[in-house]
C-alpha cells in the first residue's frame, strides 16, 4: 500500500523503491506506482522492506525533508535528517536545565497535569457515551481520582515522586480502557504491554504511539530543541526522553481517541491484525492503512489552543508546544500544557 495523507507519504508495499526523478518521487516495483512531486510533502514514512535510493535521500536530506523507517509493528528504526539547525544556546540551556534537576521541576509538574487533564477528558467522554452505569459510575470515579493528584502536583518537588505520581494514574487509566471499548467484536484490554505487543488494542496504541511520537521528535528538532534531552522520562541512548515528555499530553486526545474510534465505530477489526509466532500481534498492511488515514485526518482536526485563544489543528498544536518547551527551557518561564476541553 502507497498513500499520501495531506503532506506524509507513507509507503508500506513490500519491495517498493522510492527514487528521485527531477523533482518527483517515484515509487517502482515491476513499473511506476506513484510520482508525487517533492513539494507536495513534508515528510517520507516508510514502513516495513521498502527501499530509498541514496539520491532521493540526499534530496530530503538537502531541503529538510523528515524520511523515516519503521517495521511493520510500528516500531521506529531511524531517521534520515539534514545538518542540524537552531541556537546552539537553546540546547545549552537544554543541557544545563538537565544537570540541574531541581530547575526542571516546574516542567515535569506541568507535563504530568497536562496529562492527567487529557486523560481524565478522554475517561469523561466515555462516561458520556457509555449506556452502562456501572462503567460510566466508574470512569467518573477514575477521573475524579486523576483531578485529587493534579491538584497536588504544585506541591510535590521531588523528581521520583513526580513519576510516580504519573506512573500510578497511567495505570488507573489503562485500567479504564477495557470500560471504553465497545463490547462485542472480540475486542480485550487486560493491561498495557508491549516489545512486543500481546493482543490487537495494544498492537494499535503502540502503532499510533510510533506515529504520534516520530511528529513530535520532528517538532522538537524544527525548533532547535534536543528531542533525546527529557526531564520526566530519564535518559537512555537512542531514547527520544524530550519527544515522550511531550508525548504524555498528545498522547491520550490523539492516538487513544484515534484507536477508541476506530473499534467503537467498528471501522477496524480484528480480521485487520496478525497473530506471529511467539503470541506477538501486529496491525496488518490492510489495518495499517486504515489507521494511518485516520490517524492523519486527527492531525487535521481543530481545537481551541488554551494559551493562544486560537482556534488550531492538533498538528499545529505540535510546533506550538515545542515552541513553549523552548521559550520555558530558554527564558526560565512556565510552561503551559496542552489543556484539551
Amino acid at each position: 500500500m502507497i498513500q499520501q495523507a495531506l503532506n506524509t507519504l507513507y509507503v508500506q508495499t513490500e519491495g517498493v523503491v522510492l527514487r528521485l526523478d527531477h523533482d518527483n518521487v517515484v515509487a517502482m516495483a515491476d513499473k511506476p506506482l506513484l510520482r508525487v512531486p517533492l513539494h507536495h510533502l513534508h515528510s517520507i514514512v516508510a514502513i516495513g522492506r521498502v527501499s530509498l535510493t541514496s539520491p532521493l535521500l540526499a534530496r530530503c536530506a538537502q531541503d529538510g525533508r523528515s524520511v523515516v523507517m519503521l517495521n511493520t509493528r510500528g516500531k521506529f528504526l531511524y531517521r534520515i535528517v539534514g545538518p542540524t539547525t537552531g541556537n546552539v544556546l537553546l540546547r545549552i540551556a537544554q543541557q544545563r536545565l538537565l544537570q540541574q534537576p531541581e530547575n526542571a521541576i516546574p516542567i515535569v509538574q506541568a507535563v504530568i497535569a497536562g496529562k492527567l487533564h487529557n486523560c481524565r477528558q478522554v475517561l469523561l467522554r466515555s462516561a458520556r457515551e457509555s449506556s452502562d452505569d456501572v462503567k460510566r459510575d466508574v470512569l467518573k470515579r477514575v477521573a475524579e481520582e486523576m483531578m485529587r493528584d493534579m491538584r497536588r502536583l504544585s506541591k510535590i518537588t521531588d523528581l521520583d515522586v513526580l513519576r510516580g505520581v504519573e506512573g500510578i494514574n497511567a495505570r488507573r487509566y489503562f485500567s479504564q480502557m477495557s470500560n471504553m471499548l465497545r463490547e462485542g467484536g472480540g475486542w480485550s484490554f487486560s493491561g498495557r504491554n508491549r516489545r512486543p505487543p500481546r493482543d490487537s488494542v495494544n498492537a494499535l496504541l503502540s502503532f499510533l504511539y510510533a506515529l504520534l511520537g516520530n511528529d513530535l521528535v520532528a517538532a522538537a528538532e524544527s525548533v532547535g530543541l534536543d528531542p533525546q534531552v527529557g526531564f520526566l522520562h530519564s535518559l537512555r541512548p537512542g531514547r527520544p526522553a524530550l519527544a515522550l515528555d511531550m508525548m504524555e499530553e498528545m498522547r491520550p486526545i490523539l492516538a487513544d481517541r484515534v484507536a477508541l474510534t476506530l473499534i467503537n465505530r467498528q471501522q477496524l477489526g480484528l480480521r485487520d491484525f496478525d497473530e506471529l509466532p511467539g503470541g506477538a500481534v501486529r496491525l496488518n498492511e490492510l489495518g495499517r492503512r486504515t489507521v494511518l488515514q485516520a490517524y492523519q485526518e486527527r492531525k487535521q482536526d481543530t481545537c481551541r489552543h488554551p494559551l493562544l485563544k486560537k482556534t488550531v489543528t492538533f498538528e499545529m498544536a505540535f510546533h506550538i508546544q515545542t515552541r513553549l518547551m523552548a521559550r520555558a527551557i530558554r527564558k526560565d518561564v512556565p510552561y503551559f500544557p496542552f489543556l484539551y476541553k
